[in-house]
């Protein structure tokens, strides 16, 4: 119930309510009037407000001082008012509208970024990518940047994972250049990747609390140098490989660009918990004098004794590692005595030159080297053989019994004993097939190897392969096949080896199925199958799905027409495979002339415990070599038939 009186009392409420939003409307008014460059008298005329009560407003508003930003507001607003009170509002009306509302918007960001100075008040955008919700997604699309929690769990990671002789290598690091002699199938290519990150992974760990850091405390970049682009970036997928499953990073880029920036945390003052680092790179480099250089960085040199031209590509390649801070390792199965890197090893490419009385003798033997010793250079050298291997862990994964039944003496002495291969008699001697190597990778841009393991792949296009073909002799596990790329013509140009492939413990079903497979991928116009053994059940099923199957029954004559075109072939420099296929060299080396049983004619083999074998990728590939003619180009150059000696 309303009091008396109260009905008067709301009514001057009202009235001085009213009063004052007028009072404010003419306020604005004038000051906007003032703003369009009107003189106080005239305002007072045009609105009937005293001159006095003006000028008291201007001066307790600041007309006179308030910013451009202000002047546009007010211009903005009432323009938009006249618009909107306009009769009739059209569609072109509601455009303008719009467009000065942005105008509208716009000056207030600019008012609000004249207050604090963040950029982000003036530009949305700025102020997204700066939000918590923005930072949290860098964070997980930064590139190569990994925590010091993910640097500690690598490097427990690689030391769990070695075996003894590898915790040995790990031990030497700090020398300015290892050289080792190894085993075939030791892990070395996996260890040595891992070990170079693992020393980053060990120089960020103990910078943690330092202001600054010494040069060889830093951590330095790392290079890799195999012989070819394609053998270089297995070191390349075994880091990407360990450090996605040990912390889920996906390290990015071909050549590995670590992220070092806010790799340490602050403390409660905002400073860094560790000193400011800088990147650090992983390169992958085949051994090309041309371009094995530039970089700077501790560098691991994969198969340097079956690398051609091993002693200018080493003055190049060693430059990179000029300064003392980085370090120099060389890891290779032994190839011959005749190659270049034989002299590095034994010391006499140092000796060589000086004087007699300052030469000094290398200690080479196994006896010498089982642990490693520091040699008069300065290197530190070892030879790990599979039996020390074995002793020192890898017994876990290797039977040395069953390798001797696989491989003839000489070949188990070269590959797992560290002895170097006597080619003086081969077929094949070394300086006859080094030539052939080549960085497929980067020289053969028609070949996509990286088509191959995927389904419906074609990696060679629709141009025509060849086929060739060894299967395991009575029951042994060395079958093997080669795909061959023949040149444009007969006799001329060049073949491409594109694949080898060993296809250890199939039947001869298996065999033949695996062959389908690999010539589903081409378009392959022949095949040719060394019909021993199991190879005549091979050759059969192979026929079923493609008829013009070649079938080579071997002989003494065979033989050497198989011989005698594939010396042809590779005197007159007419193929190229990989340079990083150091196994098909080996098996190309192990095939030499040998008496028949007869004693009265020669035939080529390579021994198993006397028998043929082996050898069977280089067998596979001189299958697939026959089917040039022997008289295709110069025919010339070399002679087939059997050689017989008359009583």
């Amino acid at each position: 119930m309303l009091m008396p009186g109260s009905t008067a009392t709301n009514a001057r409420d009202d009235a001085a309510a009213i009063s004052r939003q007028v009072g404010r409307a003419l306020r604005r008014e004038a000051r906007s009037l003032f703003w369009r460059g009107w003189q106080l008298t005239q305002i007072s005329d045009e609105l009937g407000v005293n001159y006095n009560t003006l000028a008291s407003w201007s001066r307790r508003d600041g007309w006179e001082t308030d910013s451009a930003v202000a002047v546009i507001e007010d211009r903005l607003e009432v323009k938009i008012a006249n618009l909107i009170d306009k009769e009739p509002f059209t569609e072109g009306d509601m455009k303008r509208v719009d467009f000065l509302t942005r105008q509208l918007e716009r000056t207030a960001r600019v008012r609000k970024y004249s207050e604090s100075g963040k950029e982000g008040d003036l530009n949305p955008k700025v102020a997204n990518r700066n939000n918590e919700e923005a930072k949290a997604k860098r964070a997980d699309k930064r590139k190569n940047f990994l925590t010091l929690e993910q640097w500690q769990a690598l490097l427990d990671d690689f030391h769990d994972r070695n075996f003894e002789y590898q915790e040995l290598w790990w031990d030497q690091r700090h020398q300015r250049t290892r050289k080792l002699r190894k085993s075939r199938q030791v892990g070395a290519t996996w260890y040595f990747a891992r070990e170079a990150l693992a020393k980053v992974a060990e120089a960020v760990l103990d910078a943690a609390g330092k202001d600054k850091l010494s040069l060889d405390e830093t951590p330095r970049n790392q290079i890799f140098l195999s012989a070819s682009e394609r053998q270089a970036l297995k070191f390349r997928r075994e880091i990407v490989g360990w450090v996605r499953k040990v912390t889920g990073v996906e390290l990015k880029g071909k050549a590995i660009l670590l992220d070092f920036v806010g790799q340490y945390p602050e403390d409660e003052d905002g400073e860094a918990t560790g000193p400011a680092l800088d990147q650090v790179g992983f390169y992958f480099l085949s051994t090309n004098s041309a371009t094995a250089q530039g970089e700077s960085g501790d560098f691991y040199f994969d198969e340097y004794a079956w690398v051609h031209g091993f002693g200018e590509l080493n003055r190049v390649a060693s430059g990179m590692a000029t300064h003392t801070i980085y370090k120099k390792t060389y890891f290779s199965t032994p190839s011959t005595k005749t190659h270049e890197s034989y002299a590095f090893w034994s010391g006499e490419a140092w000796n060589q030159g000086r004087a007699k009385g300052d030469q000094q003798p290398f200690d080479i033997s196994l006896k010498n080297l089982r642990r490693g010793a520091v040699m008069p250079d300065g290197s530190w050298q070892q030879i790990l053989t599979i039996h020390d291997a074995v002793t020192m862990g890898l017994g876990k994964l290797v039977n040395v019994d069953e390798l001797r039944r696989e491989y003839s003496d000489e070949a188990f002495r070269n590959l797992y004993e560290c002895e170097d291969v006597d080619d003086s008699e081969s077929s094949f001697p070394y300086a006859r097939i080094a030539p052939a190597r080549v960085d497929s990778f980067l020289k053969w841009r028609d070949f996509r190897p990286a088509l191959i393991d995927i389904p419906g792949g074609r990696p060679f296009g629709d141009r025509p392969v060849w086929i060739g073909y060894d299967p395991n002799k009575q029951g042994r596990d060395d079958a093997a096949l080669v795909v061959l790329a023949p040149p444009e013509q007969a006799g001329k140009g060049k073949f491409r080896v594109l694949e080898k492939i060993r296809l250890n413990g199939l039947d001869f079903a298996g065999q033949a199925e695996a062959i389908r497979k690999v010539a589903g991928r081409y378009r392959v116009t022949d095949i040719a199958i060394d019909t021993t053994g199991h190879g005549l059940a091979v050759w059969e099923l192979v026929r079923n799905w493609f008829p013009l199957a070649r079938k080579i029954e071997y002989s003494v004559a065979s033989k050497t027409a198989l011989v005698v075109k594939a010396q042809n072939v590779f005197r007159n420099q007419r193929i190229e495979f990989d340079a990083g296929w150091s196994d098909l060299m080996q098996a190309l080396m192990a095939i030499r002339p040998a008496l028949t049983g007869s004693k009265k004619g020669v035939t080529y083999v390579a021994k198993r415990n006397g028998e043929i074998g082996h050898a069977d990728v280089a067998w596979a590939l001189l299958n697939a070599l026959s089917n040039e003619p022997l008289d295709a180009g110069s025919a010339s150059e070399g002679t087939g038939g059997t050689i017989r000696f008359l009583d």
